[in-house]
Parts: C-alpha cells; sequence; structure tokens
C-alpha cells in the first residue's frame, strides 16, 4: 500500500484520528459557543430569580444566549464545508462535532427551554413536574440523532466511498436548535413586559416535542451539501437571496424564526406529498391488478 493510499483509507487508526486544523478549529468554536450558551441561561435564571445579579435583565441573558446558539449553527455548517474542502474528514473530527453539537444544540437549546417552561408556570403544579422531562426529551431525542447520522455515515460500514446525500433523515439537530433559539428571540422581541412573556412561553413544550420527535422521524429533510463557491444560479434567484438578507438583517427577530420554521415545515409537506403520491400508485395498481379481463369472444 502506498503512502498516500495509507492516509486516504478510513480505517488506517492513524488516518481515523488524525486533527486536521482548520475544520477541528471550527468545532471548538461551535463547543465554545454552546458552552457560553449554557452560561447564559443559567446567569438569566439566576437574574430572575435575584435581581440585581448582573447587569442584564434576563430577557438581555437569554437574548445573548440565543446568539451564541446561532453562532454556534455557523461555526457547525463550517468544519465539514471546510473538510471536505481539503479532503480532510477523519473519524475523530466526526465524533468531535457530535460531542459538541450535543452541547450546543441539545444541552444549551433544553436549558433555556427548561428555564423558560418553569419560570411563567409558577402556579400550575403539572408544568413544575414535567418542564425537566420535556426539556429532556428533546436532549434525549438530539443524542438519539446525532448517534443514528455517525451509524449511517460511519465508514466501517459503507465500505464503498462516501457519496454526499442531498437529504438529510430526521430533522437536523442545528435546525431543531436554530429553531427553539429563535421563536424565543421572537417573543423576546414581542414582549412589552414579563407577564406576555411568560403567556408566549407557554406554547413552546409544545413545539419541543414536536421538535424532538422529527428528529428521530424518518422525515428527509434537505441537506444544502451541493451548494459550494461553484454552484451556478439565475440573476433573479440571486437578486432573491440579497433582498431576503436585507430583511434578515432589518427584521431578524422575524426572519430567523421564518427560515427556521420554513425549513422545517418544507420537509414535513415534501414528506406528507410523496407519502399521499405514493398511496395513490399503490391504490391504482391494485385496481391494475383487480381489474376483471375481458372475455374473449
Amino acid at each position: 500500500m502506498s503512502d498516500l493510499e495509507s492516509r486516504e483509507n478510513p480505517y488506517n487508526v492513524t488516518q481515523a484520528s488524525r486533527i486536521y486544523l482548520l475544520p477541528n478549529l471550527m468545532t471548538a468554536g461551535n463547543l465554545f459557543c454552546g458552552f457560553v450558551a449554557v452560561i447564559k441561561c443559567i446567569q438569566a435564571r439566576l437574574e430572575s430569580t435575584a435581581p440585581g445579579t448582573y447587569p442584564q435583565s434576563p430577557a438581555e441573558l437569554y437574548v445573548q444566549a440565543v446568539w451564541f446558539i446561532l453562532a454556534a449553527v455557523i461555526f457547525d455548517s463550517l468544519d465539514g464545508r471546510l473538510a471536505r474542502l481539503g479532503g480532510r474528514e477523519s473519524l475523530f473530527g466526526a465524533e468531535f462535532d457530535s460531542l459538541a453539537d450535543v452541547v450546543s444544540f441539545g444541552v444549551a437549546p433544553a436549558l433555556m427551554m427548561f428555564f423558560l417552561i418553569l419560570s411563567p408556570t409558577q402556579g400550575i403544579p403539572l408544568f413544575r413536574m414535567i418542564g425537566w422531562l420535556v426539556g429532556f426529551i428533546y436532549l434525549l431525542c438530539a443524542a438519539v440523532r446525532l448517534a443514528r447520522f455517525n451509524v449511517i455515515t460511519n465508514p466501517y460500514i459503507h465500505h464503498e466511498p462516501k457519496e454526499l446525500s442531498r437529504d438529510f433523515v430526521g430533522l437536523p439537530v442545528p435546525a431543531a436548535a436554530g429553531t427553539v433559539a429563535s421563536l424565543v428571540l421572537f417573543m423576546i422581541h414581542l414582549a412589552e413586559n414579563n407577564r406576555e412573556l411568560h403567556r408566549w412561553s407557554l406554547l413552546l413544550p409544545g413545539l419541543l416535542l414536536l421538535i424532538a420527535l422529527l428528529m428521530v422521524s424518518s422525515i428527509r429533510y434537505p441537506s444544502f451539501k451541493q451548494v459550494d463557491w461553484q454552484l451556478r444560479t439565475r440573476v433573479r434567484t440571486f437578486v432573491l437571496v440579497i433582498i431576503f438578507a436585507g430583511f434578515g438583517f432589518w427584521l431578524q427577530e422575524v426572519v430567523f424564526l421564518i427560515l427556521f420554521l420554513g425549513y422545517i415545515f418544507y420537509g414535513l409537506g415534501r414528506y406528507l406529498r410523496r407519502s399521499q403520491l405514493a398511496r395513490r400508485r399503490r391504490r391504482d395498481r391494485r385496481r391494475v391488478v383487480n381489474k376483471p379481463t375481458a372475455l374473449v369472444q
């Protein structure tokens, strides 16, 4: 075996454990943002129970946590692209990425929702009892989703060279965390006082459970891995992207929510449409099979 083949062989221990600087640096940035988001959530909770502990209000601290989660989404999208761009993918990088994702897109959103569920429902004993359970279900589904992804893409299972799939199986964990974070950002933006914020927060448990189920479902979502520096587009599409980016800078609280919710319901709508077409084709085939043959005169 040549030296080049040894470096490209995923079954080689040296290759599998090799640490490439730029991709893993992006993963470390992802982990850092998740860690800071967790700290901001804890500080927001402490500030809500003991006002004056921190110079910022609980809402401001939660907003900071949201931005760190969204920054982690950006770092997560960069590490894989840098690895594929340089042809420097390794099993170490995949495992490191999943561990960072558990913190940034599992623990941080679950902790944020846990605190926001408990805070507005102090007078409802049921919510105080199940708030931690809802957060854990989200965290569990996120971890299961990441473990399943690692198994599906593991080169020890796929002996052939891995091809870039256009779809993810189940809602990606960064999209799930981005949806939760953008919803919190939108609610805080709308809230004029803590009472209004608490009322909107009562919608979060149902959303968490829906997102958790989508992460471990078999519904396919587009991966956008085919989008690279060489992707061509029409002038009209390019102009629409620029306009949407401008609105995103101006109305960021609304645009982020529309973007993530649109991604979720696009996958759901496509799945329902394909399921309906599949059922229709099965009915048509049964009709053809069961149709009595004409009698020969």
